[in-house]
Formats: structure tokens, C-alpha cells, sequence
């Protein structure tokens, strides 16, 4: 059973015992809410602007939390927040009476949600306020809120700050982060609006969105290590999905020409500012195109949603001002790699010879790294910290690229590309491999290159396979990291940010 550990939670347990005890329902069935904040605000100010010298009164009852509270003498003002924004309650002990006044000076705390009618008004400063007549609890509130500063602009503007401390316990404790933070709710609307817009875009383009199983019976698609679980009725070990592609391209055997699935992969990986052991991801693809016609859609699409979330496609990003406004640059994976750290990897066609010359230039090498992983890990340290403004990396390793299409007349690159954004990897696309005789080829050529342990290890899926001789049609597809994209969009610079409830190591 909870008890109050600390003088604040006893003093509003007290309180809330003092209102059992006056046979007042702390926490009622009922609420009558007639407006939000914002559209009483909104109603009171079309009567004054229809009506200027002699405005009808508006009657409204709205509901919230108290967020600013004042008590002088038979007069409480306060302020209440809901979804919509925060107006001022004007009480005084004539309108509402003796009964109500009290529980006003004896029980209510910051914190609580309380209900309030009356008639919409201007005060002497002419703020838009509620000239209450009734007023009810709602919900009794047993732990103060983290505590909060308001500090007003020149402009009227209330900011507000310094809720927190210990940045970490913010997202331990997101709903209070929310419920004291106007700027962390705006956040995660904007991130609703990224995803709206994403999925608008899909949809005005002819894609169908569907829905592939989070749990598989053989993980792939990416190169991850995958969560496992176990079905006990069935005896069978299953795993959560690390990506939806090979699901979805299924469906384009199955004579769908566009598809797209926004949702939650997982990764038993490691956390960082830009990863999360599930996170949210898009992944399309569509029929009789390739990689190309994939570069321009997705540069379409980011701009586009740019434009939808932030009303330009000019966003800032830390320090930088990127520009989303399409054609974006393109340049070899060869050729950025050359242009930034000076090695010709195709000097150095064998692992051992690669991993020696990055050593010497400084660049940390993972152990017993392939020729293709040791290519991605310049570009990884090299290349990307320094790709701010968006620009597509064209043509990489065969053998770090299972499902992509090779480069005509170059058997050891792919039609594959990888979007940068703001310094940072947003996504992953290819020319898709279609023909199945080569799909398994590559299949096997993973298994012999990468041991079980390898998080490049990837799994023959011989019911993919299996689609595939059906006949798969020629066809692009990517997959883009979505909290990235509202990373970007939002400018924050860790995915905790953007994360209603980021994944956290235990206290």
C-alpha cells in the first residue's frame, strides 16, 4: 500500500481525507465540459468582435489542471491548463459560496483538476478569464508536480523552466515532464505530424499501407541482432522483427505495385543518442522502379513533410541550416571516402590490406572485420559526421548488401543508397534484387562471411525464397528511421528527446 514519503504527499493525503471526511468525492464519475481552454478563449473573443459595444455573455464550462493559484482574502484567481492551452479562473466567495470557498482555501494544490462554469470576462488587464460560479474537484493530486519557474516575455508569453534537475529522470518520469513542460508536448505533436505527414505523402502517391507480423519465425531484412521470444502452446522460438522488407516485398509478388508500412523494429543492440532497442521505421517499396526513382521520392517525401511539420523546407539543426529542397547531392561511396579521409579503397581489395591502411590513418577497426565492413566503418567514422546538409551515398559493397541489386559491369558494388541528413544516417534503399537464384546465392555467401554471432549474419528465409520464384517485378524500396526524421524536425539532438519513453538502463 503507497505511503507519503515526504511532508508535501502528507500534507495532501491529509487534504484529501479532510474531503472524504466533508462527504466531498475527491475523484467524481461525472464531468460536464462544455469547452476546451482554447475555445472558450475563442468563443469569448468572437462575441466581442461580432458585438463591441454590448456583448452577449458567454457561458462556458471548462476543466483542467492547476498550474498557478493565488488566494487574497473572498478572492482566488488561477490559472488551468488543458490539451488545448491555460486560461484564469476568477472566484470570488459571493459567486460560489462559503462551501466551495473553502475546499478552495483548505484543499486545493497545484496539481489538481478541477472543473470550473461561469461566464467568459475580461479583467482590469484584460486578460481573458472565467468569472467562475460553480467549481468542483475532479482528481485530487497526492504528489506535487517536479517543481516549475515561469518567467513572462515582453510579449505576455509565459516560459517556463527548470522542471527537472536530472535531465534523465525527465524521461523516467515522462508524464510529469509533459504534464509541467508545454515545449515536451509540442515535441511529440510534431512528431504526430511527422508521421502524418509521411503517411499522406505515401498515400497521395498511390502507396497502400499495410501491416506485417512483429513476430517471425525467421528475422531479416537488416543486418541486427534480433530479440527472441518463445511460443509456448506452439514450442516455437519467435523473434521480434528488425525489419518489415522481406515481408513486404512478398506483397509485390503478390501484385501489389506500392506499399508501406509505418511501425516499431527492434534491436538488440546497443543505445545511443540516435539508437533505441525499438524504434519507430518506414519502409516502401514499389514496382517498376529502382533506386533512382527511389532517390527522387524520397527526397520529395522529406521535403514534403518538412514543409507540412515546419512550414519550410529550411529547417535549423543544432548549429547548421540545412536546406531539404530537392535534388539533393549524390556522390559514390567511393568517391566521399576518397574525398574525406584520402583512401581509394579499391586500392585495397582485400580485408587484411584495407584494415592496415585505415590503421595507419588513424581509424578504428572492428576485429576480424570484413572487406565490406571495413569500407561501411570509414564511411560510418569518416564520412558521415561530415555529411550535414542532405545528400544520397551511392554504390555500396556487395558483401555488406544481401537483397540489393549489383552495378552493372562492377560485381563488387550494389544499386544501393543511404541517406544523410544534419550528420547523421536516416535511411536505407535499394535497386531490389528480384531474381531468386541470386538471392539465394547471396543468402549462402552471408552465412560462410559472417559466423551465427555476427550481428551481419542473415538467416536463409527459404519461404521468401520461395515467393520469390512466383516471380517478384522489378523494384525499388527503402526504409527510413523515423525518430530521426523528428530528431531532425524537431531539432533535438538525442532520440530520448523524441521518445515518449525512451529505453533506460534500471536505477
Amino acid at each position: 500500500m503507497w505511503e507519503p514519503t515526504n511532508t508535501p504527499e502528507a500534507d495532501r493525503v491529509r487534504k484529501l481525507h479532510q474531503l472524504l471526511e466533508r462527504g466531498l468525492a475527491p475523484y467524481p464519475n461525472r464531468v460536464q465540459r462544455t469547452h476546451s481552454t482554447a475555445e472558450a478563449r475563442s468563443a469569448f473573443e468572437a462575441e466581442e468582435n461580432e458585438n463591441r459595444e454590448t456583448p452577449e455573455p458567454v457561458e462556458v464550462t471548462v476543466c483542467g489542471r492547476i498550474v498557478r493559484q493565488n488566494l487574497k482574502g473572498k478572492v482566488y484567481f488561477a490559472h488551468i491548463e488543458d490539451g488545448d492551452g491555460r486560461i484564469q479562473l476568477f472566484v470570488r466567495i459571493d459567486n460560489v459560496g462559503d462551501d466551495t470557498f473553502a475546499m478552495i482555501k483548505n484543499e486545493l494544490d497545484l496539481g489538481d483538476f478541477i472543473q470550473a462554469g461561469g461566464t467568459m470576462m475580461r479583467t482590469r488587464t484584460g486578460e481573458v478569464s472565467v468569472m467562475v460560479h460553480d467549481l468542483i474537484l475532479l482528481s485530487k493530486a497526492l504528489s506535487p508536480l517536479p517543481i516549475i519557474k515561469e518567467q513572462t516575455t515582453g510579449d505576455g508569453e509565459v516560459k517556463r523552466f527548470g522542471a527537472f534537475s536530472d535531465v534523465e529522470e525527465r524521461y523516467r518520469q515522462r508524464y510529469a515532464d509533459l504534464a509541467v513542460n508545454a515545449e515536451s508536448r509540442h515535441i511529440f505533436r510534431q512528431r504526430a505530424r511527422t508521421v502524418s505527414a509521411l503517411r499522406s505523402f505515401l498515400d497521395n502517391e498511390g502507396f497502400l499501407e499495410v501491416e506485417t507480423p512483429i513476430l517471425q519465425p525467421i528475422y531479416g531484412g537488416a543486418a541486427a541482432r534480433p530479440f527472441i521470444t518463445h511460443h509456448n502452446q506452439l514450442h516455437q522460438d519467435l523473434y521480434l522483427r528488425i525489419s518489415f522488407e522481406l515481408y513486404l516485398k512478398r506483397l509485390l509478388v503478390g501484385m501489389y505495385d506500392a506499399v508501406y508500412e509505418i511501425g516499431r523494429d527492434f534491436r538488440n543492440e546497443g543505445v545511443s543518442y540516435k539508437h533505441n532497442p525499438e524504434f519507430t521505421q518506414l519502409e516502401f517499396y514499389k514496382a517498376y522502379t529502382d533506386y533512382f526513382g527511389i532517390m527522387n521520392l524520397t527526397e520529395r517525401m522529406l521535403a514534403y513533410a518538412a514543409q507540412q511539420v515546419t512550414g519550410s523546407t529550411t529547417i535549423v539543426f543544432g548549429e547548421h541550416t540545412l536546406d531539404l529542397t530537392p535534388p539533393w547531392q549524390r556522390i559514390t561511396l567511393r568517391d566521399a571516402i576518397r574525398q574525406y579521409s584520402g583512401i581509394d579503397y579499391i586500392d585495397y581489395p582485400e580485408a587484411d590490406a584495407l584494415h592496415r591502411v585505415m590503421q595507419e590513418a588513424g581509424v578504428e577497426t572492428p576485429k576480424g572485420a570484413t572487406w565490406g565492413r571495413l569500407v561501411d566503418t570509414l564511411l560510418g567514422t569518416v564520412v558521415e559526421p561530415r555529411l550535414i546538409q542532405p545528400a544520397f551515398i551511392l554504390e555500396y559493397p556487395r558483401d555488406i548488401s544481401p537483397f540489393a541489386k549489383t552495378v552493372p559491369g562492377d560485381e563488387t558494388h550494389v544499386e544501393r543508397f543511404e541517406i544523410f541528413v544534419g550528420g547523421m544516417e536516416m535511411g536505407n534503399a535499394f535497386t531490389e534484387l528480384n531474381d531468386p537464384v541470386d538471392q539465394e546465392a547471396r543468402f549462402i555467401e552471408m552465412e560462410r562471411l559472417y559466423s551465427d554471432e555476427d550481428d551481419e549474419a542473415t538467416p536463409i528465409d527459404e519461404d521468401y525464397l520461395h515467393a520469390m520464384r512466383y516471380g517478384m517485378p522489378p523494384c525499388g524500396g527503402c526504409g527510413i528511421g523515423v525518430d530521426r526524421v523528428v530528431m531532425l524536425l524537431t531539432n533535438r539532438s538525442t532520440i530520448r528527446e523524441i521518445l515518449l519513453f525512451p529505453h533506460l538502463r534500471e536505477r
